[in-house]
Parts: structure tokens; C-alpha cells; sequence
């Protein structure tokens, strides 16, 4: 089949699920031609240890949606995985030239505030300017035409693994695919589950994959902390493996189908099936047994992540709570436990239902491939076809300095 240059693919590898998704951007939005995935093999706490393994994983998936989008894959936009990211927020301060603001002035502030000294090892993976400030004068992100003498800026800069960029686009060369653009998982997933409103009034999203939790802040309407926890789904499910003393297997089904991480929801009485090995009878099991070996790990992801967030005194700024997203915000109880945790409202974070996606597609689990194709749009990064949203006048401009600024990305 021709090569089609007007298709937007995105590849989330995760833990648990490696997911691939076709789209392309029509009059009426992104269309989803196509989704595959494949249970993923060679990765440890969202580290790919296996490369070969890895790109056999990514080869099933890419085969699976170009069967249902009638294409043929050879370019697709990523989320990192593995390795190490950090987020750091940097400074920036220029003259202004002509004592007017100027676009040229912006991108001049903007790289005084990347060049923020970086180990040998890291690259930066995303500049967010946060506010501009004119004179010492907070004129927000748009200060374009703004009179005075001193421009600043703070931006947050998202810095990743140079050797975690090379395996990922090593698993991706050897499926006989070209990587595009690298996204930080938990930044595509808020542009899929996130509105404007959240953003603004302050807003935590937590993506619970197996491996990791990923989290991005959002305050203003910019990001403002990010971070990855190593702890996941998958220590639930190793939890329940020892505790039933079940292979990992079924208890990663048991907890799909049967967990809950909050105790106090489950029945009184309740009970569930569990299929033994060896053929014999299936056993009647309290489901209360099950949350009490899943709510203290699910607690501990939960205060795991408060820890972390204490100390940049975020958490008086979360107007609008929490947002869990990832295959572990589908456990039942999650939402509910994590508002016992931080004292905050929470919710599940549930990608739009665009048109060719089924319900099972609309689940968490695809928030970060789903934001990766949005996010993808939003940049322009689509051959021929611009962003979704075209402004005029000073909304114009805005959009026009938007677009360059998201080239430092």
C-alpha cells in the first residue's frame, strides 16, 4: 500500500500494553482509522531491557492497525518511557531591542531560559514558557506589542535520558518505523483528559501505568511540576500474586476483573471465583480479601505521589483536584481512595469519543495515544494539514507565536 503522508500515528509502550493508533484530521476533527496493540514484553518498570523483544512487540501492534486503517505505517510520534525525566523550571531575561515586544524578543528569552545547564546525558524533551513579565510586570503568555525595556520569562523545561530517546527510537528502527516526535507520557495524556478549566484553576494528573506513575501539575493554565514515581499497577499485581500465592498471570486477571482498592466499597459477604492450576476445582474467595492486599499498595502509590509535591507547594493550588488516568485508574476504588489520601475531588480522566473509536477505546488506558495525536495536531506537525484552530486579528498573532514557541519543544 502507497505510503500516506496526511495520517497522524501515535505508539504508547507501556508495561502492561504496547497501543498503536491511526487518525487523520478531517472538517469535523481526528478521525481514528485504526487501533492495535499487543501485551508488551522486554520492559521492567517502564525500562525497555530488551530491544529486540520490544520491537517484536511494537511489529504486532503496527500490523494490527494497519489492518484496520487499510494503511501502511512508517512514521509515528511517541511517548517516553523509561529513563530518566526530570522537570525543572528555569528562568530567562533579554533587553528588548526596540522597547516594543517583538516575536524575535520572545524566542530570545525563551533560549536564554533553555539553555539551562543539563547533565552529559539528558536532553531537554519540552520548553513551556510559564509567564512572560515586562518590566517586572506580569503580561501572561502573550506579551507580544507590550512596551518596555526588560523581558523575563519562566519556563518549565521537561529534560529526559539521551539513552532512553536512543532505545526507543532503536525498538522503532528495528520494527522498520521512523520516530517523528517524543511526548512525556503524562503531558499527551492531560491534552486528551484535561480541560481548560482544570488547567486554569490548578489540576494533578496522575498517569498509573504498570511500571510507573507519571505526574504533570497544571496551574494557570501551564505546567508547572512534572515527574515520574517507579511504582505502578504492576506492584499491585505482584502483591496479589504472593499474597493468593496465584501466578502473576491470574492475579493480573483477578484484579481486572474483581479488585477494588478501596476496602470500605466491597459487599459485605461478597465473593468471587478463583481458577486453580493443574485443572482442579475453582475456589470461592472473599472479594474483601482482594482489597485488602490491593488498597495498601494503591494507598502507597497515592501517598507516594503527595510526598513528592509537599515540597513545591502545589497542593494548596489544585482548585480542581485530581485526574487519574493509565490502565491503574480503571481498578475500581482508585478515585475514591485518592481523595481520602490528598483531602481533594478526584476523577477518572477519560479520553474524548472520537469518531472509528469504540467504547473500550475511550478507556483510560488510551489517554496517552490519544493526546499524543491531539497534542500532534495542536503543534501543526501534520504534512499539509494545519492546526485545528485557526485565529484572527490578536488571536492571530497569539496562535502564530504559539506555533513557533512549540518548535522548542
Amino acid at each position: 500500500m502507497p505510503k500516506d503522508a496526511a495520517l497522524l500515528v501515535s505508539l504508547d509502550i507501556g508495561s502492561y500494553k504496547t497501543a498503536v493508533i491511526v487518525a487523520r484530521q478531517s472538517l469535523e476533527g481526528l478521525e481514528i482509522l485504526g487501533v492495535g496493540s499487543a501485551l508488551s514484553q522486554g520492559l521492567r518498570k517502564g525500562l525497555i531491557l530488551n530491544v529486540e523483544t520490544t520491537a517484536q512487540t511494537i511489529r504486532q501492534a503496527v500490523e494490527e492497525a494497519q489492518t484496520g486503517a487499510n494503511c501502511d505505517i512508517y512514521e509515528v510520534s511517541s511517548g517516553i518511557v523509561g529513563g530518566y525525566v526530570e522537570g525543572i523550571t528555569s528562568q530567562g531575561l533579554v533587553i528588548i531591542e526596540n522597547q516594543e515586544v517583538q516575536d524575535e524578543d520572545l524566542r530570545r528569552v525563551i533560549e536564554v531560559g533553555r539553555t539551562r545547564a543539563l547533565s552529559a546525558d539528558c536532553e531537554i524533551l519540552h520548553v513551556m514558557p510559564q509567564e512572560f513579565l515586562v518590566d517586572g510586570q506580569d503580561r501572561g503568555t502573550n506579551p507580544v506589542g507590550s512596551s518596555g525595556v526588560r523581558l523575563e520569562t519562566a519556563v518549565h523545561l521537561v529534560a529526559v535520558s539521551s539513552s532512553a530517546v536512543q532505545t526507543i527510537t532503536k525498538c522503532c528502527e528495528r520494527a522498520g518505523l521512523s520516530v517523528r516526535r517524543l511526548y512525556f507520557t503524562a503531558l499527551a495524556a492531560a491534552e486528551a483528559v484535561l480541560t481548560p478549566e482544570e488547567k486554569e484553576m490548578g489540576v494533578a494528573l496522575l498517569d498509573i501505568g504498570g511500571g510507573t506513575t507519571s505526574v504533570i501539575v497544571f496551574a494557570r493554565g501551564v505546567p508547572q511540576h512534572t515527574a515520574v514515581l517507579r511504582v505502578g499497577g504492576h506492584n499491585i499485581t505482584n502483591d496479589l500474586a504472593v499474597g493468593l500465592r496465584t501466578p502473576l498471570a491470574e492475579a493480573e486477571k483477578i484484579k481486572q476483573q474483581h479488585g477494588c482498592a478501596l476496602v470500605d466499597l466491597i459487599l459485605p459477604g461478597e465473593t468471587i471465583e478463583m481458577a486453580r492450576l493443574g485443572g482442579r476445582e475453582p475456589v470461592q474467595l472473599l472479594r474483601r480479601r482482594l482489597g485488602e492486599l490491593i488498597e495498601p499498595r494503591a494507598e502507597e502509590i497515592f501517598s507516594l505521589t503527595k510526598a513528592q509535591l509537599e515540597p513545591t507547594e502545589l497542593l494548596d493550588k489544585l482548585g480542581s483536584g485530581l485526574v487519574l488516568t493509565g490502565g491503574g485508574a480503571i481498578l475500581a476504588g482508585m478515585p475514591e481512595l485518592a481523595e481520602r489520601v490528598f483531602q481533594l475531588p478526584a476523577r477518572r480522566g477519560t479520553p474524548p469519543h472520537l469518531d472509528g473509536l469504540i467504547d473500550e477505546q475511550t478507556s483510560p488506558m488510551y489517554a496517552t495515544g490519544l493526546g499524543i495525536l491531539l497534542a500532534s495536531v495542536q503543534e501543526g506537525h501534520q504534512n499539509g494539514i494545519g492546526p485545528l484552530r485557526q485565529g484572527r486579528g490578536w488571536q492571530g498573532v497569539r496562535e502564530r507565536v504559539v506555533e513557533w514557541i512549540r518548535d522548542f519543544f
